[in-house]
């Protein structure tokens, strides 16, 4: 969704509607702009950028250009705009007909307030969700769009990517989209499903007809069949006058049925009837209809379990199951991470009125390591917000969200923090020091020691503590760790860094204690800070750097910073962070 209120377009001729309607939208949350006729909102919309509105409210009789006029030239002027026309009682057959030409809904008058605003946030729900992985302002969609040709029905709904998962699938929607076959599409939750529907109807001899959509998810139980098939008047309470159902909305063009598995078991039934009779009956009528329509299903779960859980009728699998499409998670198809990210950084600078050129190479990088659980849907959501809130043309990997910034969060949970060095009772091997005795309560770092040495060491080891400093090249693999533990005195932490070198970290017993528990947080507090104060020292203060030696996200490492006390020098010339 927008972060601005929804944009209402309301076009009706009687000044008292216009109020009265305008101001209960305005309570439910929208801004609403009005306009006294068809041809002067034409005019708006045409003058207005793109994507000023998120849906038109229209009245169907109007003068100089009525509501079926002005959703003509809408559907021309932006096919994904949603329109609902308002009717009043014997126009339903005109609505009906409005829908199949391209129109979202009808309302008839009176109309009460739950059902417009339902409605409406339906429609504008649609208007977000619409062509959500692709745009004419792109030019690595124009680039692909002259690769695969411009007939290509899913270049004409808006599917960009070069990727095999994503070629894969377009080629299943050329080769299927001519036929009457059932089409089911199957994927996780965000992937691009409607769009490849709409792929599959604009491919279609079909597509000068209606493609209707129908949220199965979203219907209450009790009204699915009525919604499905639609009712006369008096069937069930509530109901005041006769009303078409998707099936006859959807006449001589495409019905899609998304989330098809939240079906209630009863009504499936009468489904698979009028799948494969293409008649039915609406509730409390006796008049058989028939209908000529191509059925696409979709669903995020895993229907062959719905079956077998006696969920989901098993006839009615094998009746959609026709041509099977399978649709990638964006995480396996990150190469076309950069174009739908070029996309989306396009389109929100035109709602937004930003001028973002795109994401830094860190930060890009950042998010193709990335797991995506919320997939395409996930992806234009985290644009929106980074081109909103950006300061400068470009949007670097500090504005990224937390999670993102995980080295380790590559399936999209943060993972475990990296433990560099531990406290341990057994030698290391390949260069761990021998014991020293005595006690002392500082910790050797490259910038000093914070407390008194030891006693009882030897006149150059006292030598090299006074001096607060002792690193000891070693030579071995880089990037591990050994600590020991020896007589009462100190615990030795050898760490290995790039190069092969290896650093010394001295650990007094005396100022560890024998509380065992306590004694181990204050040793990797030790040790965190000595890593910490060495990584800032090798990167010259960079903590984007530091942060990538030490395996941790940039922000992971300000925290622990800030925990620790530890500073960045302001100036040149100022002291190292902590001295």
């Amino acid at each position: 969704m927008s972060a601005h209120r929804p944009r209402i377009l309301l076009v009706d001729d009687e000044p008292n509607l216009r109020k009265v309607l305008g101001a209960l939208l305005q309570q439910e949350g929208f801004e609403v702009h009005a306009e006294v006729d068809g041809e002067a909102a034409l005019a708006r919309v045409r003058a207005s950028p793109s994507g000023t509105f998120d849906a038109v409210i229209t009245d169907l009789r109007m003068p100089k250009l009525d509501g079926i006029g002005l959703l003509r030239a809408l559907v021309r002027e932006d096919p994904e705009l949603p329109v609902v026309l308002l009717t009043a009682h014997g126009t339903v057959d005109s609505a009906v007909e409005a829908v199949k030409l391209g129109a979202f809904d009808y309302l008839e008058k009176p109309f009460d307030r739950d059902q417009i605003r339902a409605v409406l946030q339906r429609a504008v729900a649609t208007r977000a969700r619409s062509g959500a992985s692709v745009g004419p302002g792109s030019e690595r969609a124009v680039e692909e769009r002259a690769a695969v040709g411009p007939d290509d029905p899913s270049h004409a709904v808006g599917m960009i990517g070069r990727s095999p998962a994503i070629e894969a699938v377009r080629e299943i929607v050329r080769t299927a989209a001519a036929s009457p076959s059932t089409v089911l599409i199957t994927g996780e939750s965000g992937t691009g499903k409607e769009l490849v529907a709409r792929a599959l109807h604009l491919g279609s001899p079909r597509r000068a007809g209606p493609f209707i959509r129908v949220n199965c998810a979203a219907i209450p139980a009790g009204l699915t069949e009525s919604e499905l098939f639609g009712h006369e008047r008096g069937a069930f309470t509530g109901a005041v006058s006769s009303r078409a159902g998707r099936f006859e909305l959807a006449d001589g063009g495409t019905l899609f049925l998304d989330e098809v598995t939240e079906i209630p078991l009863e009504i499936q039934v009468k489904l698979l009837r009028a799948l494969q009779e293409s008649e039915f009956e609406r509730v409390g009528g006796v008049k058989t209809l028939r209908v000529d329509v191509r059925i696409i299903a979709a669903s995020n779960r895993e229907i062959e379990a719905a079956v077998k859980d006696k969920l989901f009728r098993e006839d009615l699998f094998y009746r959609l199951n026709v041509v099977p499409i399978q649709l990638p998670p964006l995480r396996d198809r990150l190469t076309d991470l950069p174009s739908l990210i070029e996309h989306f950084v396009v389109r929100c600078n035109e709602r937004l009125g930003k001028q973002v050129r795109g994401f830094s190479d860190e930060a890009l990088a950042a998010l193709g390591r990335y797991g995506w659980p919320g997939n395409i849907r996930e992806l234009e959501n985290l644009v929106e917000r980074m081109v909103l809130f950006a300061s400068g043309a470009i949007i670097e990997v500090d504005a990224l969200p937390e999670r993102f910034l995980d080295r380790d969060a590559d399936d999209g949970r943060t993972a475990e923090p990296r433990r560099d060095a531990e406290v341990g009772d057994e030698v290391g091997h390949g260069g761990t020091v021998a014991a020293d005795t005595g006690a002392g309560a500082g910790i050797d770092t490259p910038w000093g020691t914070d407390a008194a040495e030891p006693a009882g060491h030897s006149a150059e080891h006292d030598a090299g503590a006074a001096r607060g400093s002792e690193i000891e090249p070693r030579g071995d693999e880089a990037g591990s760790a050994d600590v020991a533990a020896h007589d009462g005195g100190e615990v030795r932490a050898t760490t290995r860094g790039e190069g092969g070198s290896d650093k010394l970290l001295r650990l007094p017993l005396a100022s560890l204690g024998f509380d065992l528990k306590e004694a181990v947080r204050a040793g990797s507090r030790m040790v965190e800070e000595a890593l910490i104060r060495e990584a800032l020292l090798q990167t010259q203060y960079n903590v984007t750097r530091s942060a990538r030696l030490l395996g941790i996200s940039r922000r992971s490492l300000q925290s622990k910073m800030k925990e620790l006390g530890l500073r960045l020098p302001r100036t040149e010339g100022e002291d190292p962070p902590g001295r």
